[in-house]
């Protein structure tokens, strides 16, 4: 087991042979306009890691939240944990159903809304009517598994980026989520932070419990990926398989806007090749 973190347990009322999450021809649309994802056909099984990779727009937030059961299919078939999704909208079984999926927004501020560290680490776990000294527990457990025990008394508002990314992840973890969802979680970070933060997500997921990540930083895919499903700008599943696979596919890559050809010109011979789609280039810094 990996320290601070206790292992997971299968997810909800799952059979044998069954995924975690069944998704057939599934199709969201926003105010009913604004079509976010169409078509969708996803299994993932329990203990997978699973990179969601797409461009900006692709729909990757918005699976995340169907995963969650934040909002539900408009079209199509969904089955989560063994459950049909609408039937798990609300009542005891939503309620379960929260206790074994967690879903952290790639924007912290929407989790972080209480006055330290703490007390939003402790909100979920109290909501489940615990015991004091088993919210103290957990608490502590999350905290450790995130190494910001030392910020557990501090506001949200005082803390970095990075430090309020661990944060909200120990807001869910201490709900102990079998499944962990993921939302661009080194987005807008500096690369120590970045780099810290996805060895955290390496031992979330030595811990047992089943992880999604949606992200569009190719670099960290290899690292904390079994398994890569690309979606296209037409928000439709365009490719499904090992990392390896996906990633040495330099015309899927550059189909779906993630990376691009540059053009270069050295006297009369021309010649191209791949960048990350918001790759600076020339040795300018960025922010990964």
């Amino acid at each position: 087991m990996t320290a601070g973190l206790q292992p997971a347990v299968a997810a909800g009322p799952v059979g044998p042979g069954e995924p975690l999450y069944d998704l057939r021809g599934v199709r969201y649309v926003y105010a009913g306009r604004q079509v976010a994802l169409d078509g969708i056909d996803l299994q993932i099984w329990p203990g997978e890691r699973v990179v969601l990779l797409g461009a900006n727009g692709s729909g990757k937030s918005t699976l995340l939240k169907l995963l969650d059961g934040v909002v539900g299919p408009t079209g199509g078939t969904m089955r989560a944990l063994g459950r049909d999704v609408a039937a798990v909208a609300q009542g005891e079984d939503g309620f379960r159903f929260h206790r074994e999926v967690g879903l952290v927004f790639q924007d912290p501020d929407i989790q972080l809304f209480s006055a330290t560290v703490l007390d939003d680490v402790a909100f979920g776990p109290l909501q489940l009517g615990l015991s004091q000294e088993e919210v103290k527990q957990r608490c502590e457990e999350a905290l450790a598994a995130m190494e910001i025990a030392h910020l557990a008394d501090r506001a949200p508002f005082e803390l970095s980026g990075g430090e309020k990314k661990r944060a909200s992840i120990a807001s869910v973890l201490s709900l102990r989520p079998d499944v962990l969802l993921l939302d661009e979680p080194t987005a807008s970070l500096d690369p120590r932070t970045k780099w810290l933060l996805v060895d955290l997500i390496q031992r979330l997921s030595a811990s047992g419990r089943t992880l999604v990540v949606a992200t569009h930083e190719l670099d960290i895919v290899p690292i904390i990926a079994d398994r890569v499903v690309v979606l296209g700008e037409d928000r439709r599943i365009i490719a499904d398989g090992p990392p390896a696979t996906v990633l040495a596919d330099t015309a899927l890559l550059v189909r779906a806007n993630l990376i691009h050809e540059h053009l270069h010109g050295h006297g009369a011979v021309a010649h191209s090749h791949p960048h990350e789609a918001d790759d600076t280039h020339h040795g300018a810094d960025r922010e990964a």
